[in-house]
């Protein structure tokens, strides 16, 4: 069983400040990985995709995902849908079993209503500034809450995975000359160039 407690303080350094949503998303997944009985993977064998979009409150939640199950940006396995929700579907690409997992509106309503909301964050504080004292009880709740008080899980269901295929077709970049994968160039002039270079 994955356990959210395990990896607050390590999310916290990642993600660079404390806040709710961070650990929600810690939350979150740590439910969608006990339902499917996964542990966090080093590779890519869980697929995350969240729900989220750009420029809105609490993006946040992705650190807590990227953190807790292994699935990040760099790896390719975790995906935003742009929907500027916080849902997360969870895939586990051995099985093709998925779950689906989100938190509770209610949940994310009463914390809108606190300080940290009213008179920080939408007041353009940034969170680094915002006081210990103030959302240190906000992490506590998150991290507190009996799940079924603060968020939604689905069942299990089946997610056939297509995993798309990687490319190491790689190259320098005829004009600029910078390192470029082949499949994001245009050939220009009888050159291969990347699309900053191409005219």
């Amino acid at each position: 069983m994955v356990n959210a407690k395990d990896w607050l303080l390590i999310g916290q350094k990642f993600h660079g400040h404390k806040c709710p949503a961070m650990p929600n998303g810690l939350r979150v997944a740590e439910a969608a990985m006990n339902k499917l009985g996964v542990e966090r993977t080093g590779d890519s064998s869980l697929h995350a995709i969240v729900e989220l979009g750009d420029n809105h409150c609490a993006t946040c939640f992705a650190d807590g995902v990227q953190v807790i199950t292994g699935c990040t940006f760099g790896k390719g396995n975790i995906e935003k849908t742009h929907k500027g929700k916080w849902g997360l579907t969870l895939i586990d690409k051995k099985t093709n079993r998925a779950v689906r997992a989100l938190p509770k509106a209610e949940a994310m309503m009463q914390t809108k209503k606190t300080s940290f909301f009213k008179d920080y964050r939408e007041k353009g504080v940034p969170p680094t500034q915002v006081p210990d004292e103030v959302v240190q009880p906000l992490v506590d709740k998150v991290m507190n809450a009996p799940a079924e008080m603060i968020m939604e899980v689905s069942d299990v269901f089946e997610f056939k995975w297509n995993e798309p295929k990687h490319s190491y077709n790689s190259g320098a970049c005829e004009m600029c000359g910078e390192m470029v994968i082949a499949e994001y160039t245009v050939i220009q002039n009888e050159k291969r160039v990347c699309k900053d270079s191409a005219v």
